[in-house]
């Protein structure tokens, strides 16, 4: 389903949308619908590529760990367009792709570890309204991974929460990045009804 773009589509202009497009087309093989929202407001725009490439360097957590934390995060929060690129990004990262397609339904899938089950779960405790993260939830994954890698879990379940909530609001829709997949997109049901 497109992106309906509830703040309308911008035409990404001049040399800066040039090198944008560019470098999109060639990293992702297409421009980000989010590009078209953010380039009404420049800075906000430079502000956020700015932050996640910040994030893309953190290397406390294990990075299949973030990937399943992130799927479960934008799956709570019924973001098509996250959980399409989420996708993507674990084909380039060499997940086992049958795995992550468990994500948005991993309670009745039996293909993760406990740790895994607890990291998704406390993503899931901290995507919703209000959250319902427990002292038993971080003081068992603290004991696991160690602080360093529970902050940046933690983070990382609240950098998702921002980019699926602010998509979702913005009408972003799947964008076929998950085609590279060798398996469809799997979006549980309170994500197909939104638009």
């Amino acid at each position: 389903m497109p992106s309906t773009f509830r703040i309308p589509k911008a035409p990404v202009t001049g040399l800066y949308g040039r090198f944008l497009t560019a470098y999109a087309r060639r990293t992702y093989g297409q421009v980000p619908d989010g590009v078209h929202v953010y380039f009404h407001h420049r800075p906000v725009l430079r502000a956020v590529l700015g932050f996640e490439g910040k994030v893309a360097k953190w290397r406390e957590l294990d990075p299949h760990l973030k990937s399943y934390a992130q799927l479960a995060s934008a799956a709570v929060i019924g973001c098509s367009w996250c959980l399409d690129f989420g996708y993507f990004l674990a084909h380039d990262e060499g997940l086992d792709e049958a795995k992550v397609r468990e994500v948005p339904r991993w309670r009745e899938s039996d293909v993760f570890t406990p740790l895994e089950r607890e990291v998704l779960a406390y993503a899931e405790a901290m995507s919703t309204t209000p959250l319902t993260v427990t002292d038993e939830m971080t003081a068992s994954l603290v004991e696991q991974l160690g602080a360093p890698a529970v902050v940046e879990l933690t983070q990382m379940v609240a950098v998702e929460n921002m980019r699926s909530r602010f998509n979702a609001a913005a009408g972003l829709q799947s964008q076929g990045y998950s085609d590279v997949c060798e398996l469809p997109l799997a979006v549980p049901s309170s994500v197909m009804g939104q638009s």
